[in-house]
């Protein structure tokens, strides 16, 4: 076969020549037919769909159709078998189709995964995850849903079965929530520990595991038998991040009773999941208990506020900008965001409940929506746009959902508070229209439950692929994995994969990888991400972590900060600490010195509660947010180089 004729930019003028002069068979093929050929193979939804079947997605399709297309025109000479199957498609007693094997063979030397695809399809099958819990399976399990609106007790009925069983969990999305329900239940004389990702503690000062346990939702045991468990905030099962950890316990927990909380918008997502479990399953639909009346006026200026006002807004330079108003005007504030240690939050609501307190004003960003008991009497909506993460990990600006804007509304007016009715409006006068029309659509049904891969299946795919990195197994594990679809989605991994590309360098077992790579933290925080280095570094090394090199790294004793720069890095050293106490749970002899750290912490949230105190002062330093962010980018570079 003599290729000639027609010019391709990927080929030289020489290689060109080249191949006009090689005979390949005693038959000559055009150029052109061949480019033609190539075309349509690519094109056809034929070979496009036999590509998927072996495994072959359209990312990888297109990235080996540019190689195999050099293949084809770059030869000097092609397989003979490959020639006359191009001689019968030119000739008409053949498909293109035909071409697929020899496109198949420059797959599988591209990407090695698709020579083993049938097993890694096996195991990256997730069409049936409550099969992956036989021992839940083999209890006949009661699921109780609790459904109904912030301040219904709906909570409060199920912790009292939980209270009052023999032994139970209790299974919350934050610490703050875990921590409230570990104290209330050991005042009722029910002995009961808490566990979260960083810290245990015994309700037995000998350290003797109690019956009762209150823990975060991703460190449900799933290996112990209860009487009674508690799942709270269900509707998260449907969280881009954290939803498997929901579809996890739901699934897998082995209790004869499981007591859900709450929205009504869970529903039927609930009775189809347990349909694939089979068990028995019964709701109960509650009321708010107070009043919760939405006003036709709105706030419009800050001398109209009145005490058991709540400001709620979506970023920080909102919240340094209504507080330094309303200080101007003499009053004192409460604070509360994300972002602020757990110590820091609780003392700030306790501020602003204390009916002896001069603090009648608070001034919050969403994290207000669960997790804290507030006296609010009005709830004042700022504005009614956050960034909200898209399924594909990404962060755009858009209108609160009915969901979010009705358990950030819910806050307002708590039974048997100073103030059981409650009020909603917004700040600006405009809003009031768009608050209404949120408030009255119906509030999007939920219909899928997460999924994630588990260290287990990643280990496996490992055992095929040695020589791929952790984020491309997570990759290959993604494209390959099969779900129900009508019930599941995958959760987001581009947190789990950049972190696990930030340690790739560092020596570290498969296992120990993937568990630094779920480490919670936030990767936007630069001095944190540096943090998170250096303990990887240390652990590859075979050298502890200890106490005296983590005050030499992080400049301990710190002091109470000046500016919103220094409140800024302060709350990334808490998160260091944090994620020091997290690998210490799962690492203690490489992160030995968890008391410590635990000690140090506790100071250094008692340090940003007194800046957080000052928060005006420390604004006044810089008005514009957007700076501090850049300072504390470079200043944090700038540690990391230099240490």
């Amino acid at each position: 076969m003599i290729l000639k004729d027609e010019f391709d930019p990927l080929l030289s003028t020489n290689n060109k020549r080249n191949i006009d002069k090689k005979i390949i068979s005693d038959k000559v093929i055009q150029r052109n037919d061949l480019l033609r050929m190539i075309n349509e193979f690519y094109r056809h939804d034929e070979v496009k769909k036999l590509a998927v079947d072996q495994g072959v997605d359209l990312q990888i399709f297109k990235n080996v159709y540019v190689i195999f297309r050099k293949f084809c025109l770059q030869s000097s000479v092609l397989p003979v078998d490959f020639t006359t199957i191009l001689n019968d498609i030119i000739s008409g007693a053949s498909n293109v189709t035909a071409i697929f094997p020899y496109f198949l063979k420059h797959a599988k030397q591209m990407f090695p995964h698709l020579t083993c695809i049938e097993d890694l399809k096996k195991i990256s099958d997730l069409r049936n995850p409550a099969n992956w819990y036989p021992d839940a399976r083999n209890i006949q399990r009661k699921v109780i849903f609790h459904a109904g609106p912030t301040n219904s007790g709906k909570t409060y009925h199920a912790l009292q079965r939980f209270i009052n069983s023999e032994s139970g969990i209790y299974c919350g999305p934050l610490k703050l929530l875990a921590s409230e329900v570990f104290y209330k239940t050991n005042t009722t004389n029910t002995k009961c520990d808490l566990v979260t990702g960083e810290e245990r503690r015994f309700a037995d000062s000998n350290g003797v595991p109690a019956n009762h346990v209150a823990c975060t939702v991703e460190m449900t045991n799933l290996n112990t038998v209860y009487d009674v468990a508690v799942i709270d905030e269900i509707q998260m099962i449907r969280d881009p991040q954290r939803g498997w950890a929901w579809t996890r316990a739901l699934l897998g927990l082995q209790a004869k009773e499981i007591h859900l909380c709450g929205e009504i918008s869970t529903k039927e997502l609930i009775e189809q999941l347990m349909i694939t479990t089979g068990d028995e399953f019964e709701i109960r639909e509650y009321k708010r208990l107070t009043k919760l009346s939405y006003l036709d006026e709105a706030l419009e200026a800050f001398d109209n506020v009145k005490s058991g006002d709540c400001f709620v807004c979506f970023n920080k330079s909102d919240i340094f900008h209504i507080t330094r108003e309303l200080e101007k005007r003499g009053h004192e504030v409460a604070v509360i965001y994300g972002s602020l240690p757990p110590g820091t939050k609780l003392l700030q609501a306790q501020r602003f409940n204390d009916p002896n307190n001069v603090c009648k004003i608070m001034v919050a960003t969403d994290a207000i929506g669960m997790g804290l008991n507030l006296s609010i009497k009005r709830v004042i909506f700022y504005s009614l746009t956050k960034s909200q993460l898209t399924e594909k990990g990404n962060k755009e600006r858009t209108d609160v959902t009915t969901s979010q804007a009705l358990q950030i509304a819910g806050r307002a007016g708590r039974f048997a508070s100073a103030f059981p009715d409650g009020e909603v409006t917004t700040f600006r006068r405009d809003d009031l229209p768009l608050l209404k029309d949120i408030m009255n659509r119906q509030a999007g049904i939920i219909k899928h439950a997460g999924l994630h891969p588990t260290a287990e299946q990643i280990e496996m795919f490992a055992y095929y692929l040695p020589k791929q990195s952790l984020s491309s197994l997570i990759d290959i594990f993604i494209t390959l994995s099969q779900l129900d679809n009508n019930l599941y989605f995958m959760c987001n991994v581009e947190n789990m994969k950049y972190l696990a590309d930030m340690v790739e360098h560092i020596a570290l077992p498969l296992r120990v990888r993937y568990v630094f790579s779920c480490a919670p933290i936030n990767r936007k925080m630069p001095f944190v991400c540096a943090m998170f280095l250096k303990y990887a570094h240390q652990f590859s090394c075979n050298e502890p972590t200890t106490f005296e090199w983590l005050s030499k790294h992080v400049d301990w004793p710190l002091q109470i900060p000046n500016t919103i720069t220094d409140l800024v890095h302060l709350e990334e050293v808490f998160d260091c600490f944090d994620l020091y106490l997290w690998l210490s749970s799962r690492y203690s002899n490489m992160f030995p010195d968890r008391e410590s750290v635990h000690r140090i912490q506790v100071e250094l949230d008692q340090i940003i509660h007194c800046g957080v105190q000052n928060i005006v002062k420390l604004a006044h330093q810089k008005h514009n947010l957007d700076d501090t962010k850049d300072i504390s980018v470079r200043r944090a570079g700038l540690r990391a180089i230099s240490s």
